[in-house]
């Protein structure tokens, strides 16, 4: 086997062996202990419960509400993130006049906010869905300002020199230069998107994942607790690797892309 094919493999061996291990060592250390089960409950006890979990349909509905909430709150702070964005970076004047709100926009804790959006939205979705949103617009945002921005002036000299249309422009240049930023931007949008899902169901909701913790929490079920957190992790991995598979896609020239192939 070749080095390239071997480091290829590798994460998806060693990392399934350093699973193994420390839930090895999580079970050993529990049960030698005598830890109790309401404080850390071993390993067996945790899968057993997220099995139980998986055969309940109940359980996927509420699965079903939570990546559904928080796609839609990804799609708005992307549509928005990438109209703002771009505006902010072609027109200087406007986005440092607009920096100190934007700013102040997102250093208030949006925990704070939550409470109004029930009141203003209800304890459904949209709530949830706005959260999710606000989470994830200011890193979208950010990176495609950046990336309009990352044009340089000779390259926009020499598309002139070509007589190039400005769609030809956009296309040949402006396109490719902003691409990554905005995948980067997607891959950090992504994972506040859930956490503002998830903190949105926590504080005021009646369905998704973010419930479960609450009720179980009630409950005192420290197995099921633990499981949905093991849902939760699930749930927000597939929608990172979802997005970052994007990349290979839309860029795959670019070198965060081809330089995970290689040494």
């Amino acid at each position: 086997m070749t080095r390239d094919k071997m480091m290829k493999v590798l994460p998806w061996i060693s990392t399934p062996v350093l699973l193994v291990v420390l839930f090895a060592l999580w079970e050993v250390g529990v049960r030698a202990l005598k830890v109790s089960e309401l404080v850390l409950p071993a390993p067996s006890v945790i899968f057993v419960s997220l099995w139980d979990m998986i055969l309940t349909p109940d359980t996927w509905h509420h699965a079903a509400i939570t990546g559904m909430e928080t796609i839609m709150g990804f799609v708005i702070a992307l549509a928005v993130g990438i109209s703002v964005g771009v505006i902010l970076g072609k027109i200087v004047w406007l986005e440092r006049s607009l920096r100190p709100l934007v700013v102040a926009s997102q250093v208030v804790p949006k925990v704070a906010l939550i409470p109004l959006f029930v009141i203003w939205f209800g304890f459904g979705m949209q709530s949830k869905v706005i959260i999710a949103a606000l989470l994830a617009f200011f890193p979208i945002m950010l990176n495609v300002q950046l990336g309009v921005r990352s044009v340089e002036a000779g390259q926009r000299d020499v598309m002139r020199s070509l007589n190039a249309s400005r769609w030809q422009t956009f296309q040949h240049l402006e396109l490719k230069s902003i691409l990554p930023y905005v995948l980067a931007g997607m891959e950090v949008g992504i994972v506040f998107s859930i956490i503002g899902t998830i903190v949105g169901e926590y504080l005021g909701g009646s369905e998704g994942l973010g419930y479960l913790v609450v009720r179980t929490l009630n409950e005192l079920n420290a197995p099921a607790l633990f499981a949905v957190i093991i849902l939760l992790s699930t749930l927000g991995l597939l929608l990172y690797f979802l997005v970052t598979t994007l990349k290979r896609f839309f860029i795959p020239w670019h070198k965060s892309v081809y330089s995970t192939a290689t040494p």
